[in-house]
């Protein structure tokens, strides 16, 4: 399939546009984004967001990102505010208002109607000098030279403005309240995210049978051991019970190779000594990295500093975090 120049040239201009548009957002931020981070921090109630049109679409987003990022946030439809809607509003929330242009008719209904309840109002406008902006608390300049519609007309680099400088709003708030990746996680428990963030190899081990041979253990003992509890290794323990290594299958092949007379073989003769382990603590998800980085299926898990078993990259898969 030929693509046409053309279509690569515009799509290109697109993207270049918005993201200069983005970038100049830096010049415009100024005390009252400051100011509008520490006064939703000092809040008891919500943010709610609100807009119309496309912006009401931004709005959305912006309410799911502050949610998902340590700050209660709900949405609220401009139009339906002032049709019933504005009743949502509780003492002591804060209310962020995007608009481009900041003098849409619903924006100038709902503006008074906010002030009366004395609610905090913060403006994310592409038009500082809207009725909405002159009449905010808190203006966020998301000023745009223009669309990057050929026609000046659709909303495309405004609402890729607000989008980014809403992110920006969420990600301080979020480094404010020292938000980490342990509230992120207890907040995305569904899915492979989740997962990722809070599931742990104690979680998951325990499922697994745990292969051991002495060091001493002759080679039957080794194989029986290995296909008794098919995870494809076995570790290996000294006589205190400490580990000192680790056999797997491709232990067993290379010694066919090393070794004529099998005999008198012993586990301390092919085994891989100080081998890599993980503690049962630790997230599945750095399991799944080790094992990545080092192209092996198992892992060894280690308990208060002693051998407790397996993870395998089966597991893993199961959990679906690959």
């Amino acid at each position: 399939m030929n693509i046409t120049k053309n279509i690569i040239s515009i799509a290109k201009k697109v993207l270049h546009e918005e993201a200069a548009a983005v970038l100049k957002l830096a010049d415009y931020l100024n005390e009252d984004f400051d100011r509008c981070v520490q006064a939703i921090l000092a809040i008891r109630g919500r943010v709610v967001v609100t807009g119309i049109g496309k912006s009401a679409n931004i709005a959305s987003k912006m309410v799911a990102t502050l949610n998902s990022t340590g700050t209660p946030a709900m949405f609220m439809h401009a139009a339906d505010a002032i049709h019933g809607d504005l009743g949502m509003i509780q003492e002591d929330d804060f209310v962020i208002c995007l608009s481009k242009s900041g003098n849409t008719p619903e924006i100038k209904v709902l503006v008074p109607l906010l002030k009366r309840k004395g609610t905090q109002l913060a403006a994310l406008v592409s038009n500082i000098d809207s009725y909405l902006a002159q009449h905010a608390d808190f203006v966020l300049n998301a000023t745009i030279e223009r669309e990057a519609c050929p026609n000046n007309l659709a909303p495309t680099t405004s609402t890729t403005a607000h989008l980014a400088l809403g992110d920006a709003l969420a990600v301080c708030l979020l480094e404010s309240r020292n938000f980490s990746s342990e509230d992120f996680g207890a907040l995305h428990p569904g899915g492979s995210l989740g997962k990722r963030l809070y599931l742990k190899v104690d979680d998951i081990y325990t499922q697994n049978a745990a292969p051991k041979v002495n060091i001493e253990a002759n080679l039957k003992e080794i194989i029986i051991e290995i296909s008794s509890k098919r995870l494809g290794a076995t570790a290996v323990l000294g006589n205190a019970g400490d580990l000192v290594g680790i056999i797997t299958d491709g232990d067993l092949r290379r010694m066919l190779s090393n070794f004529d007379n099998l005999a008198n073989i012993k586990a301390a003769d092919i085994m891989t000594p100080s081998p890599l382990t993980i503690d049962c603590e630790a997230y599945a998800a750095e399991a799944l990295s080790i094992m990545q980085q080092r192209n092996i299926t198992q892992l060894i898990v280690v308990k208060s500093g002693n051998f407790a078993g397996f993870v395998h990259l089966h597991d893993l898969l199961k959990e679906g975090l690959v």
